[in-house]
């Protein structure tokens, strides 16, 4: 078996951990009982031993269609031959807000017209396939059974189940089906009972009340604008990917997925980041989501709560274990090696995360969420310590590996954190040293622009003293620091478009130009070119911004969703789907939405 493409897949999930589904009909990416825990299938970045659920036509000559059933996170896979039309549909019940290690994935295989004759696998991979397990038969069902988990499979439709046997470390069966007919598999971990027979009737009844859920839950939504289909779908993308029991927003549910095919920049994604959950915040109270908004908050708070400077990372239960390691036996998807867990960026110093943080607050407070006392006093102390350490060089916004630097963008942030902190200790008579803050953020702005600026190619620049472009620069007019009126960021602006930006689609910076202890390159960053959306809006240049959007829709793969970046024909890398990528497309939805409508 050959490996999916990575834009050849749509996610289901249950707000406590999530599955990849590929349009083959194969699950290839699980993880249990939460997001960072450990692969139950792993076939997307190894497909000899990673593990794998698949059902599929056992003939060859059909055609697919994979779809979303709107407003919601059931995926349906649809089979077209010449002897009929069957549907696979694939949800996972949503779990409620308490931690638990039971979950299900369930699989629906309904015949809608003429028959079918479908094949299903399933070869589990425990601990990131590191453990072994065994097989047993029980007379309901099948058990996968490992020290490190345990995996029941539970057949619903039973008289449409044929010839279910053991082949190896994995279960083989058949499903055949007239017109009407349904069958279907559940999957389910962390629980204790042994197999059992699921009714028709019982599948369906999760069907519907999944569905429920999901549309409920998109109803909330107060978003009315042109781009109505793709903002449901990311902000549905973004609440599949928040752990329900802490609010913790990840960066993406896999790990290991090449940046670069064949290269090395293969990261675990799968934890929640100060700056990513940050920019959530903005997100979803565009569409009116306070009660996440709010949750995230909490989170936040917890954090400040622990240590004082707040990590750059943690687990989504706020742990802070992410040593980073390498799994050696996994071959990567393609071939990308190594295939990392954990992150060892968890120990960078990235100063822009205190300003993404405070200006996340602050959106909150002008929508009527003001922090509580201890809420405060966590941000009040934060701030204080950024008084004493703003002016170092950090890690940046990007997490190289080559050292630190003065990078701008983070000295800009911290002008953010300083900036809506006295916002919002003058508007809400909260106590503060805002003198001290006041001389903070006026230093970093003359520093920035003196520094920051290249006078001879009339840009701000990636860091002090480099000629170097980077993308998150054009987060600078997006959170006042400069006016897009402002000469200096038009300048910056032509130059960003002659040196980054490529039809439409913008790269983050060159790292050959500016090396950052990585070897190979890379494709255009999502986020950033949506980022680019926002900022010519801004600028005015309103045909320029809405062309670029529109032609960045195109880039979704076929469910909507996108990963981290865009390769040289189009192709997705890099972890998959990508938070940073659907916030940013919400974010620029929104706003140029307002600049059209103005």
């Amino acid at each position: 078996m050959e490996y999916s493409p990575i834009e050849r897949h749509g996610m289901i999930g249950d707000l406590q951990t999530a599955a990849l589904v590929a349009d083959d009909g194969s699950i290839d990416w699980f993880c249990t009982p939460r997001f960072d825990s450990p692969s139950l299938f792993a076939f997307l970045v190894d497909r000899s031993a990673g593990g794998y659920c698949r059902l599929r036509p056992e003939r060859d000559d059909y055609v697919v269609r994979q779809l979303y059933l709107p407003g919601s996170a059931i995926l349906i896979t649809r089979f077209m031959s010449p002897e009929g039309v069957g549907e696979l549909i694939d949800f996972m019940p949503v779990t409620g807000r308490e931690p638990t290690d039971r979950h299900r994935i369930v699989r629906i295989m309904r015949q809608v017209r003429g028959t079918g004759r479908y094949i299903f696998e399933c070869v589990p991979g425990f601990d990131y396939a590191r453990a072994d397990h065994e097989v047993v038969e029980h007379e309901a069902g099948w058990e996968f059974r490992s020290p490190a988990g345990r995996l029941t499979l539970n057949p619903a439709g039973h008289d449409k189940i044929r010839d279910v046997r053991q082949v190896g470390p994995g279960v083989r069966g058949i499903i055949e089906a007239n017109q009407g007919d349904s069958g279907a598999l559940v999957l389910e971990t962390g629980s204790a009972d042994p197999p059992r027979l699921f009714s028709v009737s019982e599948v369906w009844q999760l069907y519907e009340q999944t569905r429920d859920f999901w549309r409920g839950w998109v109803g909330r939504s107060r978003y009315r604008g042109r781009w109505r289909e793709q903002v449901e779908r990311s902000a549905i993308t973004l609440k599949l990917m928040t752990y329900a029991p802490t609010g913790a927003l990840i960066a993406a549910p896999t790990a290991g997925l090449p940046e670069l095919v064949g290269g090395e920049r293969n990261w675990d994604y799968r934890f929640t980041w100060i700056r990513d959950a940050s920019f959530s915040v903005h997100a979803l109270l565009g569409l009116g989501y306070r009660e996440e908004a709010q949750q995230y908050l909490g989170w936040l708070r917890d954090r400040l709560a622990g240590e004082t400077p707040p990590r750059i990372m943690y687990r989504v239960d706020g742990g802070v274990d992410l040593v980073e390691e390498s799994l050696g036996h996994f071959e990567g998807y393609l071939g990308s090696t190594p295939v990392r867990i954990g992150n060892d960026a968890n120990g960078q110093l990235q100063l822009d995360i205190f300003g993404e943080a405070m200006d996340s607050v602050y959106r909150a407070a002008r929508s009527g969420l003001h922090p509580a006392y201890e809420g405060w006093s966590g941000l009040s102390a934060m701030v204080d310590w950024l008084s004493d350490h703003w002016d170092q060089p950090d890690d940046g916004i990007w997490e190289a590996r080559s050292g630190r630097q003065d990078n701008t963008y983070g000295r800009v942030m911290c002008w953010v954190a300083f900036d809506r902190a006295i916002r919002m200790s003058l508007t809400l008579g909260l106590p503060a040293d805002t003198h001290r803050w006041v001389r903070a953020r006026n230093a970093i702005y003359e520093q920035v622009m003196t520094k920051g600026w290249d006078a001879q190619r009339e840009t701000f620049t990636q860091r002090y003293g480099s000629p170097v472009l980077d993308a998150a620069l054009l987060y600078l007019p997006l959170v006042g620091f400069v006016a897009p009126s402002d000469p200096r960021w038009r300048s910056t602006m032509r130059a960003i478009d002659q040196h980054l930006v490529s039809d439409s689609l913008v790269y983050r910076y060159d790292p050959v130009a500016s090396p950052d202890g990585l070897a190979g390159a890379e494709g255009t960053f999502s986020m950033c070119t949506f980022w680019y959306v926002d900022a010519l809006a801004r600028c005015g240049r309103l045909d320029e911004a809405r062309l670029t959007f529109e032609k960045m829709l195109t880039y979704s793969n076929h469910v909507g969703l996108y990963s981290e970046e865009i390769g040289p024909t189009g192709e997705q890398l890099g972890n998959f789907p990508q938070a940073f990528s659907h916030l940013a497309l919400i974010n620029a939805a929104v706003r140029l939405d307002q600049a059209i409508t103005a």
